[in-house]
């Protein structure tokens, strides 16, 4: 939750700056809303999948996250983005796009992700 004398939560962030939350053991919510077949096919260790196309009947799986800080990703960032959008719409203040979605998280982080 953002303060009046706080930063406001960008509304995108890099693949670099998601690793180094994940690095530092920094609480959140990362949140892959890609659709199953491609988790399947590829994804990070440590996401929640809950799929674009499901989001809205599945809202209250992410009740408890409304206060917390929430990243979105999909294959590049669109989805993601629409999804981050949505979700700050529901008041979920927290949550932020991974810009560059998992493709670029295989080519800047973690190579050993496949890319599709």
């Amino acid at each position: 939750m953002t303060t009046p004398n706080s930063d406001p939560v960008p509304l995108e962030i890099n693949c670099q700056t998601v690793k180094s939350r994940l690095d530092s053991k920094e609480p959140f919510l990362f949140l892959d809303c890609r659709e199953q077949e491609e988790y399947k096919t590829a994804h990070i260790e440590g996401t929640t999948l809950i799929p674009m196309s499901a989001v809205v009947e599945r809202i209250s799986e992410l009740e408890p996250y409304r206060n917390s800080a929430i990243v979105v990703h999909c294959h590049h960032g669109g989805r993601s983005m629409r999804v981050t959008n949505w979700l700050r719409q529901q008041g979920f203040s927290q949550a932020t796009n991974m810009a560059g979605g998992i493709d670029e998280w295989s080519q800047t982080i973690d190579p050993t992700v496949p890319r599709y």
